[in-house]
């Protein structure tokens, strides 16, 4: 079955070569030039990839990436013309899972899009976790269908994909040690680069969050040259 794919940009040239390209390689190709068409065609049809632009008007590209958190199964490639370590950096931590500066070959963003929608995570995510269990953790509830994160107060947040797939693999090590290594591939299905920083922001924002655990009962520990290891306490790792 032929994938579908959306192509995000306000360029009428670029968006319409993109499609055209897109098209002669096999995909089902959609378009939209902002963000308000982008959601028109999502809920119109489901959509596996998502081609996004990072200099959109209104809203733009990094806004659009955190809402497509909340989609699951769609993968995100992003494009720019800013293709500074940095910009790309930012763009992989908000949630996109490629991140391609412009210009490029059409050949090589045709081999990024096969090599995204390849990957474990993203065929995972189509039925990610359906039949799992919440975690139950320091009076937070983690549902692994909705990546609703309930706080012992009642307040919930939708975690990003990345976000969330650290938790649970902190979470499943039990108290162990869990390598840079290992949470850049479950959160974002590529191996750990120099200077990749995805993994400790993922980490920054769930430590953000577990801060609501009275009395400190779920930590995240950075353990040097290691890793990381969630902390709970005997009472919280019952509950």
């Amino acid at each position: 079955m032929s994938m579908t794919l959306l192509v995000v940009d306000d360029d009428d040239e670029i968006r319409e070569l993109l499609c055209e390209y897109l098209t002669e390689a096999g995909y089902n190709v959609l378009a939209a030039a902002d963000g308000e068409q982008m959601r028109e065609q999502l809920a119109r049809l489901k959509v596996d990839l998502v081609v996004l632009d990072l200099m959109l008007p209104g809203e733009d590209g990094l806004s659009l990436c955190r809402q497509l958190q909340a989609v699951p199964g769609l993968a995100v490639i992003m494009l720019s013309a800013k293709g500074s370590t940095l910009d790309r950096i930012i763009g992989l931590e908000v949630g996109a899972d490629d991140y391609l500066a412009k210009p490029f070959e059409p050949r090589e963003l045709i081999a990024r899009i096969k090599a995204v929608l390849r990957r474990p995570q993203r065929l995972e995510a189509q039925t990610e976790e359906s039949d799992a269990e919440p975690h139950l953790f320091a009076g937070f509830r983690l549902d692994p269908v909705k990546r609703l994160l309930t706080h012992p107060d009642g307040q919930a947040l939708t975690l990003p994909r990345s976000d969330y797939r650290v938790l649970r693999e902190l979470l499943e090590a039990n108290n162990r040690v869990v390598s840079r290594d290992h949470l850049t591939r479950s959160a974002f299905g590529r191996d750990h680069l120099p200077d990749d920083r995805s993994v400790d922001m993922c980490i920054s924002r769930l430590r953000q969050q577990l801060r609501r655990a009275p009395g400190n009962a779920a930590q995240i520990l950075t353990i040097r040259n290691e890793g990381y290891l969630l902390s709970l306490s005997r009472e919280a790792s019952g509950a």
